[in-house]
């Protein structure tokens, strides 16, 4: 519970307003007709106690205090009974049944709109929305065209003259492309500062560019899967009503790994799930701006029972439903040997030749240092850990000589470990 707490004082707060004395009443709901509900009525510093109530299949909260934090310390501390065994069953009140039906209201026009799409939407709204999907194709193909000029001009100007070139060289290119509506392709030119050091890696991305050129005139005669995908690196946006109106993908995920990173003044989180019965990997993606704090519904060490929709290039999803609370992880389903978790990379990266990261998890690994590289090696093969993380002395003291199961980020790189499997738990890295 405490690792849903947006900062350390909210939970230090919340272990401070846990005990009987601050509350009222509480109670959790056990109504079929409600999704299991845990509420209480928290004394605050108003003549009127605060009303706190969790769904706990998302979990959603919902807190009348004033406080800006999310979750705030009523519902931290609320869910701190209830975690301890401190809240009895009780019928909902007539404020934790109005909040459910308004979000159950919600959920109804999401679907309403989502049919709507689906059907080609009413009235003006569709022919609208064609014209400026036309203009905007046309847009992006134009900055297509330049860039693909570009990249010659790159490749003819030799590897050597671009090492020593500034910035503000690729700043331009990636500024013409975001006037063109291409924000993602926008970002790989970006990318392109940080190899200057690496020649054969500027290389490859300069080639992974002119695929990204060469593909997009010819969308219309690539599979719908591939076209999908290359839609989506090039920047052309995907609704959410798409995503969802796919079919969803029901398992219990587990949540691996979780990672934040600073990119372009936003922090981006990423939470990388495995299904523990297919094997399928899957990534949930959130941004945060300045001063904005995450949204922590999924922990580190949890599995939920939930339906995803993934977006075109199989990877991203969006939580559909949930069936039931998270629970914690017994065991760490699907970790495979080095050479399988290698052959199943090879498989995504022929789908999507685009991919950045990809989700690993190795069963039976050790740490082991070979000269100025640490890699993790199975006894017969082995993958080289990325330098930029550091010596891994945490996954080096929690295994202890010992293989271990490892999950962690595949890059060009190498591998970035984020969490180890020890004993009954998942430990973050």
């Amino acid at each position: 519970m405490l690792s849903l707490a947006p900062d350390a004082s909210a939970q230090r707060a919340a272990r401070a307003l846990a005990g009987d004395k601050a509350w009222c009443e509480v109670g959790l709901s056990a109504d079929d007709q409600l999704p299991p509900t845990v509420w209480g009525l928290c004394q605050g510093s108003g003549h009127q106690p605060y009303q706190t109530c969790v769904d706990l299949t998302e979990p959603a909260y919902r807190c009348s205090c004033p406080s800006r934090k999310f979750p705030c310390k009523h519902t931290l501390a609320m869910l701190l009974r209830w975690a301890a065994g401190g809240v009895p069953e009780a019928p909902a009140p007539a404020w934790v049944r109005n909040w459910q039906a308004a979000r159950a209201e919600r959920v109804t026009r999401a679907v309403a709109r989502e049919e709507q799409a689906r059907k080609g939407g009413e009235g003006n709204g569709r022919a609208v929305s064609e014209k400026a999907a036309v203009r905007r194709a046309t847009r992006v193909a134009a900055g297509l065209q330049e860039l693909d000029r570009w990249l010659a001009d790159q490749v003819r100007g030799g590897l050597a003259a671009a090492t020593k070139l500034g910035y503000d060289h690729w700043d331009a290119m990636a500024a013409r492309l975001i006037d063109a509506q291409a924000p993602g392709a926008a970002r790989l030119v970006r990318n392109l500062a940080g190899y200057l050091g690496d020649p054969e890696r500027l290389l490859a991305e300069l080639g992974l560019l002119r695929l990204l050129t060469a593909g997009f005139p010819r969308l219309d005669s690539l599979p719908a899967e591939l076209a999908g995908t290359l839609r989506l690196r090039v920047g052309l946006p995907v609704s959410a009503e798409e995503v969802r109106a796919s079919p969803p993908v029901r398992d219990r995920w587990q949540v691996l790994g979780v990672r934040d990173e600073l990119e372009d003044n936003l922090m981006v989180r990423r939470v990388w799930l495995r299904g523990a019965s297919t094997g399928r990997p899957a990534l949930v993606l959130s941004f945060a701006g300045p001063g904005q704090v995450f949204v922590t519904d999924l922990v580190l060490g949890t599995e939920l029972d939930a339906d995803l929709c993934f977006y075109p290039e199989h990877l991203r999803v969006l939580i559909a439903q949930r069936h039931a609370p998270a629970a914690p992880i017994t065991a760490v389903g699907t970790a495979r040997p080095v050479a399988a978790a290698m052959r199943e990379y090879a498989e995504a990266l022929a789908a999507d030749p685009w991919l950045e990261r990809w989700p690993m998890v190795l069963g039976g690994v050790v740490p082991a240092r070979v000269g100025d590289q640490w890699c993790l090696t199975d006894g017969g093969d082995g993958v080289p850990l990325d330098p930029a993380a550091g010596a891994p002395w945490r996954l080096v003291a929690a295994a202890a000589g010992r293989p271990v199961t490892v999950t962690g980020e595949w890059t060009a790189a190498g591998l970035r470990p984020l969490s180890v499997w020890l004993g009954d738990r998942l430990v973050a890295l």
